[in-house]
């Protein structure tokens, strides 16, 4: 499972990698091109990438995975359904035509892990804040790569209003 995981990771990184230079022979205009897709794919990249493995060891049922959700409340039988709630949200934010909905989707996610290290009385910035770090790099990358979102946050002098 592993190495199906890994294999998956590298094809993703190698079709954007040759996404990424054909779009620099054909229609790029110089180094620009090539920054503004770098920055816009790989923040939304780092991102699922992270989620996406924490999903996937909460689906392997390791046995550290086990203990750390014992020490945060969580029962032994949840772990396996919170990891397929994450896929689904990650799965979600992939999908262009959703990625909207999985943002808001791994947003609400996140709240639940923000509750869950406030509630255990984790330290503030490494723990509790670490989900909102998270986010922030969910709705940056939406915001680069969309937009729908960018029309939604634009400021007023901006949005052609």
């Amino acid at each position: 499972m592993k190495i199906v995981v890994i294999l998956g990771l590298c094809a993703v990184v190698v079709a954007l990698f040759t996404a990424l230079v054909f779009l620099y022979r054909d229609r790029g205009t110089g180094h620009r091109v090539v920054i503004a897709l770098a920055v816009r794919v790989g923040l939304s990249i780092t991102v699922v990438a992270f989620l996406l493995f924490d999903s996937i060891i909460k689906l392997l049922q390791i046995p550290a995975v086990h203990q750390a959700s014992l020490e945060l409340g969580y029962s032994d039988s949840s772990i396996f359904a919170v990891g397929v709630v994450l896929l689904v949200c990650c799965v979600t934010y992939l999908v262009p035509r959703l990625s909207l909905v999985g943002a808001l989707l791994i947003t609400g996610y996140l709240g639940g892990a923000i509750a869950t290290h406030v509630r255990v009385g984790n330290p503030l910035l490494t723990h509790t804040l670490f989900p909102i770090y998270v986010a922030a790099m969910v709705w940056g990358g939406l915001y680069l790569r969309d937009d729908r979102v960018r029309a939604l946050i634009a400021p007023k002098g901006r949005s052609g209003k």
